[in-house]
């Protein structure tokens, strides 16, 4: 299978230090690398992987101290070119959230969301709008709270 892997750009994966979301993708990402699957991270350029790596950014933005001007840019960057290849890929996998929710109907590939956080109340609407893409949750209350 053929899978693309969209990773936070705030740490490199895996993190150095802190990054609870991407040592969950750098961990998933390796094993699925080692099951036979070809895999593709899109993640800071600093990132160490056994899949394909490829990078909108140098490095983690966090410690690049990029500013709020930069981040959506390179978010963006990262965005476009995992759905602009779409077609290559069997499944794209997404740890960052709502971002990408606009991203998913304009391709055929089924994405899957992996939701690691909270959401805030201020975007709630945004997760419910979206609950016919396909979610997994790392918690229960984000079943009660969004998708039901």
């Amino acid at each position: 299978m053929k899978i693309a892997q969209i990773a936070p750009l705030s740490e490199r994966v895996p993190p150095t230090a802190y990054g609870g979301t991407e040592i969950i993708v750098s961990l998933l990402t390796d094993e699925l690398v080692r099951r036979g699957h070809e895999v593709t991270l899109f993640a800071s350029g600093d990132s160490q992987t056994l899949a394909h790596l490829e990078s909108c950014c140098p490095k983690g933005l966090r410690e690049a101290q990029a500013s709020s001007v930069e981040i959506p840019v390179y978010q963006s960057q990262q965005l476009n070119r995992v759905f602009n290849q779409a077609g290559k890929f069997d499944l794209i996998h997404s740890h960052i959230g709502e971002v990408v929710f606009p991203y998913v109907n304009r391709v055929k590939t089924p994405t899957l969301h992996t939701v690691h956080g909270i959401i805030p109340a201020q975007i709630e609407q945004l997760w419910r709008d979206a609950r016919q893409q396909n979610f997994i949750s790392i918690s229960n209350s984000h079943d009660a709270t969004i998708f039901n």
